[in-house]
């Protein structure tokens, strides 16, 4: 076997183990990643000029509402990591500065859902006045991430774009 080849059979032989041995982990990792990349996505296909569309005059634009998963992602990652994050994506207008926010939101997640073993799972962690496990913070996150997409997905679909999670599979 050449050595690449053995690399890479390594590679995907340690993910399936890790995978056996972190199996509630992997799980929440696993729609974590799905969902940021839907609204990477999402932040992305929308054009410029209906970032500051608003379905209805009482409800958050399309960029606070990316402005609002990037910070509260942050925060919450943060919060995980005893640390206090805070990307600013909400003093952001522009589009490019509110993909950039909610890039460097998800690379600081990114760390944390990485580092998060099933022997972790249940820290309980205190964010204000609350304690949660974990796990609970991390699906959490992923169920407020969802949420968001969700509401992105509607104002795409009147702006007759399809959300990333609809488009055709090759």
């Amino acid at each position: 076997m050449h050595r690449c080849s053995m690399m890479i059979a390594a590679a995907f032989l340690s993910t399936a183990l890790y995978a056996q041995d972190n199996p509630l982990s992997t799980e929440v990792k696993g729609a974590y990643t799905n969902v940021k990349n839907n609204l990477v996505k999402a932040a992305e296909k929308m054009s410029d000029e209906n970032y500051s569309f608003k379905p209805t005059p009482e409800v958050q634009s399309f960029a606070q509402r990316v402005a609002h998963i990037a910070d509260s992602n942050a925060r919450t990652c943060g919060g995980i990591k005893g640390e206090q994050k805070n990307v600013g994506a909400a003093s952001k207008t522009s589009k490019a500065d509110l993909v950039a926010a909610l890039k460097e939101a998800f690379t600081y997640c990114d760390a944390v859902f990485d580092a998060t073993l099933d022997a972790d799972i249940t820290k309980m962690i205190t964010t204000g006045q609350q304690q949660r496990s974990k796990i609970a913070r991390l699906w959490g996150l992923v169920s407020h991430s969802n949420e968001i997409y969700g509401t992105m997905g509607v104002y795409m679909r009147l702006k007759g774009i399809v959300p990333p999670s609809s488009e055709p599979r090759n």
